[in-house]
């Protein structure tokens, strides 16, 4: 049998700060044993697990690997809206007029992440 992935691991500054930020947005949880100032942290949730472990290196350059996001109950729009609230920021917006295309944003800590059209976002056109 092949590996399977068991993780997609990031480095970062605060591990705890960073995976209750993706926790939230995949709306996953965190293991129960991670706590505050620990040096790593684990997000569960559907069909992902990601680790996160806190390096004294700030980020530097743009990601070589990075998630794309679809949303599972509602619009891409409304999706980026909530993630925006969350606290993500805006780093490109690749909508087209047709209602196609994705939207870039960074995490608390710069890590760039898409945003998708929904499934049903995709049936329609």
């Amino acid at each position: 049998m092949a590996s399977l992935v068991r993780h997609v691991t990031f480095d970062c500054a605060d591990a705890y700060r960073l995976a209750s930020f993706w926790a939230e947005v995949l709306e996953g949880s965190l293991a129960e044993d991670d706590n505050p100032g620990d040096p790593e942290a684990l997000v569960t949730a559907k069909g992902v697990g990601l680790l996160f472990i806190s390096v004294p290196e700030p980020k530097s350059v743009k990601n070589r690997v990075h998630l794309d996001l679809q949303p599972q109950d509602r619009s891409r729009d409304e999706e980026v809206e909530r993630l925006l609230a969350l606290g993500a920021t805006l780093v490109g917006d690749h909508r087209r007029p047709d209602g196609t295309g994705w939207v870039t944003l960074a995490d608390i800590e710069g890590n760039e992440f898409c945003v998708e059209r929904s499934a049903a976002e995709r049936a329609v056109g």
